[in-house]
């Protein structure tokens, strides 16, 4: 027999919505708790499930590698690459820093 899950109180699925910044009514409140209590219930039927003969995965479904082939071929000159940047230095555009380094 499976035990049941440890169902979550009131007082958890309003910490819950505090967390998540949900202004709920108590209506709200109570289907919330009933229905995430429904969650977590049937999450305890999973377990009477044989899983033995599967394998872990990490993935449900198969992966397609859809990346085109590198191919090498000629890229702009530095100095057209460079032309429609705001600021340059040295080769390299140049861009505000986003963080304060306190110096």
């Amino acid at each position: 027999m499976i035990e049941r899950m440890a169902s979550l109180s009131r007082d958890d699925v309003v910490h819950v919505a505090h967390l998540a910044r949900l202004g709920m009514t108590e209506a709200e409140l109570g289907r919330l708790e009933g229905e995430l209590n429904h969650i977590l219930d049937q999450y305890t039927r999973l377990t009477e499930l044989d899983t033995d003969a599967i394998e872990p995965t990490a993935q449900t479904i198969e992966l397609e590698n859809i990346l085109r082939d590198d191919v090498v071929r000629p890229s702009f000159p530095q100095s057209i690459a460079l032309s429609n940047a705001p600021e340059t230095s040295d080769g390299f555009i140049v861009v505000a820093p986003i963080l304060d380094r306190g110096d």
